[in-house]
Parts: C-alpha cells; sequence; structure tokens
C-alpha cells in the first residue's frame, strides 16, 4: 500500500478528492491511504499562527519553520519515509517517469506550501525531492499534490487495467496514438478501417506508426 501524508493549512481542501474516479478505487482496494494534517495544529502559538514576514525586507509572507518541523518530526517518530516532497515552481516538473518512481513508493509526505512558500532551512534539512507541476505560480501547493495523487494513483497495480496504461501517451516516451469508438461512421468521419480489420500486428504497426507522427508534429521535443 502506498501512504501519502499530506501537510497543509487548508485539509478541507482534500475532502473531495477521494470520492472521484481512480483515487476512490485505489483507497477501496487499500493500495493508497491520504492522511491530512493540519499545520496550524503544530504551531508553536496559542492562535494557531503559521507564517510571518520575509527577512531581507522581501513583500510577502512565509510559512514559519517550526510547525513544518514539528508536523514532520512527529511523522519520522512513527515511521520511515521514502520521500518527503515539497511542491515548488522551482522544483523539477513533474513528469510520468516521476509519476511511475512515485507510485511504487511505501511511505511518502507531500508538503504543501503557501504564500511566498515555505523557510529555506525546511527545504535544507527535510526535504528530498522538489516537485513543480508547471512554469507558472498557484497561490498555494494544493492543487500541485492533488495532480500528483491522481496521477500516481492510476499507476497502482490493480487499479487500472495496466495494457491501457503502457498506451498512454509519455509512458513509452510519445503521444498516444489517435483513439475512436462507436459509431463507425458519424456524419461522414469514419473511424479507420485498419482499427476494424482485427489484424493484431497491423494494428500495432498503425498505431506506432501514429504515435510518432502526432509526436512529431505536437510535441517533437519528447523524439530528442
Amino acid at each position: 500500500m502506498l501512504n501519502i501524508d499530506i501537510i497543509t493549512i487548508f485539509p478541507d481542501f482534500f475532502n473531495s478528492i477521494v470520492n472521484y474516479s481512480t483515487v476512490l478505487r485505489s483507497i477501496k482496494m487499500k493500495k493508497l491511504s491520504l492522511s491530512i494534517h493540519n499545520l496550524r495544529n503544530y504551531s508553536v502559538h496559542n492562535n494557531g499562527k503559521i507564517d510571518d514576514y520575509c527577512y531581507g525586507g522581501i513583500s510577502g509572507m512565509v510559512l514559519m519553520i517550526e510547525p513544518i518541523a514539528n508536523c514532520i518530526d512527529h511523522l519520522l517518530s512513527i515511521k520511515r519515509y521514502d520521500d518527503i516532497i515539497y511542491l515548488s515552481p522551482d522544483g523539477n516538473i513533474l513528469d510520468q517517469n516521476t509519476a511511475n518512481e512515485l507510485s511504487i513508493k511505501n511511505d511518502i509526505i507531500i508538503i504543501c506550501g503557501h504564500y511566498k512558500g515555505i523557510d529555506q532551512r525546511i527545504r535544507d534539512k527535510y526535504v528530498s525531492k522538489e516537485i513543480s507541476v508547471g512554469d507558472y505560480i498557484l497561490s498555494g501547493g494544493e492543487i500541485p499534490a492533488t495532480i500528483i495523487i491522481n496521477a500516481i494513483s492510476r499507476l497502482i497495480p490493480g487499479v487500472v487495467n495496466s495494457d491501457s496504461i503502457m498506451l498512454d501517451s509519455f509512458q513509452n516516451g510519445m503521444l498516444e496514438a489517435p483513439i475512436y469508438t462507436r459509431p463507425y461512421n458519424f456524419k461522414g468521419l469514419k473511424v479507420p478501417d485498419i482499427l476494424l480489420s482485427g489484424n493484431r500486428k497491423k494494428i500495432d504497426e498503425w498505431i506506432y506508426k501514429k504515435s510518432i507522427i502526432k509526436t512529431k508534429n505536437n510535441r517533437p521535443d519528447l523524439l530528442k
């Protein structure tokens, strides 16, 4: 089972993710568990304060070091983690290889930043992997966390048909070939006859060639 502990200042944000699609299925199958930790519960202040101003006169607020350190130390006192992940726009871009790698872990912590982010000393002392979901800024790490959880939940063995997963875009370094379903003829637009031929070898060749063409046209950088 993959166990994910999420550190956040918005614990209610994750209520909906557990009720849909592959995340729900993987939880029901006891292949995934999510534990949400409210950072305010680890504050050193009676009022639950978890942020403060930046040193150096830099504009904006930063999540304080003590609450995050207290939460991580508490979790580490219970068990050992394969990775402690911080979600940050200056982390490594999330890709399929990273999702594949995370899907076979046993225990990981995901830290959701907010405001300007977290104190650098947390990143230096605790974090083993930093991940970004793209070159843009979001208000916090909660949305990226749901993206990562969704991406890896479907890769856990037994949750989704493995044959289907291996044909997904990026799994073999290319984009997925065009896909079709019924009806065969929709307003004059027909499904390629090769897909109805029953010739598995010819169909696989067609899929491979179309995948190369699509990748070359849409994402030529992948072919490099």
